[in-house]
């Protein structure tokens, strides 16, 4: 009754008490039942006691899910694969996991099926409807969660809707990490995305091993929410310099320089980015097959610009860059790569030039 007290107390002494804990469940075979309804201390006891026995993940040994399968998740899974475990899939449009299917995994017919077949069960979703959907519907993976399981969701969604999932997850005795990642399609197909993650540390220990299959580092940030904070940071700065990119890009080319030239100075001074070396090219060829869409991109200005107004943090310039994703939007450019933010600024210059200036 006094574990809260005990663990912080007493830290040396704290592990073992939890061991004996488990120990004494597990001979009894007493289950860990719903937190609802128990007091705080309880509650992170039990938090400690179930997540102590997740084994950490080894290919050959643990069984893994993975449900959307997307431009990332295709990816990401695939790379699961390779590495020799065994995974489960769930696709809303079945025939994308088609393709996983023929190279070795095994087709989930709902969520909640995907859940129950696997150890550890992850999920790269669209925006924050499709997370809460697919992981609390009537099948929804919640619904095959139970104590010793993980859930680990990569999507990009806002703090509320992480925090509900993390309360229906933990409920069944699961654990459960957000993980959204930093990175587009190639970093996915590459093994060479990050992961910022938060919630429950042990799972986050016990899924290193995938982690790392798909990424090249994973941090962890501490209480649920905060994976989502970061990733909205980061997505908002992205987003904002991609704006300023094709500004800059567009300018030149109207102020008479070469366009090529300004994608080679920048790759040498102080603002060098890796992503203007990777998208400059294409994007004054044009095209802009979809590594990272659009719409995902609007989706997370927007919810940075959320969270800004919930701590009173005012952002003009990712407002104004909302802007123009939105009117990429509006133009179908949406399945696009966010990189064609440049047709809609392209646009918008030729629009500017064909007005008539008034004489003074």
């Amino acid at each position: 009754l006094h574990c809260r007290w005990h663990c912080s107390a007493n830290p040396i002494a704290a592990r073992a008490t939890h061991t004996t804990i488990r120990d004494a469940m597990l001979a009894t075979r007493t289950p860990l039942r719903p937190q609802h309804g128990l007091s705080p201390s309880m509650r992170q006891c039990r938090s400690q006691v179930r997540a102590s026995a997740l084994p950490p993940a080894q290919p050959g040994q643990t069984s893994l899910g993975f449900a959307g399968i997307g431009i990332m998740g295709l990816a990401m899974t695939r790379n699961l694969l390779k590495a020799g475990y065994e995974v489960h899939v769930w696709n809303r449009d079945a025939a994308k996991s088609a393709p996983l299917v023929a190279e070795g995994a095994q087709a989930a017919g709902s969520p909640k099926e995907l859940a129950a077949a696997a150890v550890y069960t992850f999920a790269m979703l669209s925006d924050p409807e499709a997370a809460e959907a697919v992981a609390m519907g009537p099948h929804g993976i919640v619904a095959g969660l139970s104590s010793g399981k993980g859930y680990v969701d990569v999507s990009t969604v806002d703090v509320a809707t992480s925090q509900r999932i993390a309360s229906a997850v933990r409920a069944t005795g699961a654990a459960y990490v957000e993980a959204p990642v930093s990175g587009s399609k190639k970093p996915a197909e590459d093994g060479k995305l990050i992961f910022l993650a938060a919630g429950d540390k042990e799972l986050f220990d016990a899924a290193q091993h995938p982690l790392s299959v798909m990424g090249k580092a994973s941090f962890y940030l501490g209480e649920v929410g905060m994976g989502a904070k970061m990733k909205l940071v980061v997505n908002m700065i992205m987003g904002s310099m991609m704006v300023a990119f094709a500004e800059g890009l567009s300018l030149a080319s109207k102020s008479g320089l070469e366009e090529k030239d300004v994608v080679e100075v920048l790759g040498l001074g102080a603002i060098a980015a890796p992503m203007f070396a990777m998208k400059g090219p294409s994007m004054l060829a044009g095209s802009f097959s979809p590594a990272f869409p659009l719409k995902h991109q609007q989706k997370d200005l927007r919810l940075a610009l959320a969270l800004g107004e919930e701590v009173s943090q005012p952002m003009p310039v990712a407002a104004a860059a909302n802007a123009t994703y939105l009117e990429g939007m509006h133009q179908g450019m949406g399945d696009l790569d966010f990189s064609a933010v440049m047709a809609v600024v392209l646009a918008a210059a030729a629009s500017e030039a064909a007005v008539p200036q008034s004489k003074h």
